[in-house]
């Protein structure tokens, strides 16, 4: 773990991490086809380690089928910048029509993130899930839809249906939002926080004052977020 959290402080490096770009199919008609990017870290393929994985998720601007689009905001945006991660991303694009907190795509992505653990070097005990926006709506929805999947949880600016909200007492959660976000309300984030604090001791929130929707910037670039994540396991 040391050499894990050592190799976060790499911002750029020499060797890029590997892209790969690829499709999850399904045969569930309650399920979607996704296609997502794969990031490896640099050294993946000249030793057999395994390593963490996480599911990343973009917000409503990105949906569509370019998936370009993708690398906009958070880990693929700082991926492309050059950033060297120590754990696997998945960060799939959601189509136009579609919002990942709707049941047909949290059932996709519980399933693709299965697929990738299935067919890569995943750490066990160690798949953790963050997203911006809708995409933090997502990761919620995901969570409380299979509580298992995630040994920790970053939703930036998202929010949640409190009727579930329970099922999230054993979940580690670091809630990010903006006081002064117009899109999503902060309020949403303060509600999931006040529901689970009475039940759940690794449940935290930061609140950035005089910032707007983009909690998601500081968010990201802030090497705190992955040292979090990364000392939870399940």
């Amino acid at each position: 773990m040391i050499a894990t959290l050592l190799a976060l402080n790499i911002i750029n490096a020499d060797i890029p991490m590997i892209e790969k770009r690829a499709t999850f199919k399904t045969n569930n008609k309650e399920e979607r086809e996704l296609e997502y990017l794969i990031y490896l870290p640099e050294d993946y393929d000249s030793n057999n380690e395994s390593y963490p994985l996480v599911l990343f998720l973009h917000g409503a601007g990105e949906r569509g089928n370019d998936l370009e689009l993708v690398k906009i905001h958070g880990i693929p945006k700082l991926v492309e910048g050059g950033r060297n991660f120590p754990f696997v991303t998945i960060a799939p694009q959601c189509p136009e029509e579609g919002y990942w907190d709707r049941p047909e795509y949290v059932s996709s992505l519980i399933s693709l993130t299965k697929d990738v653990i299935n067919n890569y070097r995943i750490r066990s005990g160690q798949v953790y899930g963050t997203g911006l926006s809708m995409g933090g709506l997502g990761i919620l929805a995901t969570s409380i839809k299979d509580p298992d999947l995630f040994a920790a949880i970053v939703p930036v600016c998202g929010g949640a249906d409190l009727k579930y909200i329970e099922r999230l007492e054993k979940m580690p959660i670091w809630l990010f939002h903006g006081d002064k976000d117009d899109v999503i309300p902060v309020e949403n984030s303060i509600s999931i926080y006040q529901a689970l604090k009475p039940i759940n001791n690794d449940v935290i929130m930061t609140i950035y004052g005089g910032v707007d929707h983009d909690s998601w910037t500081e968010t990201y670039e802030n090497d705190d977020v992955y040292h979090w994540m990364l000392k939870h396991s399940n």
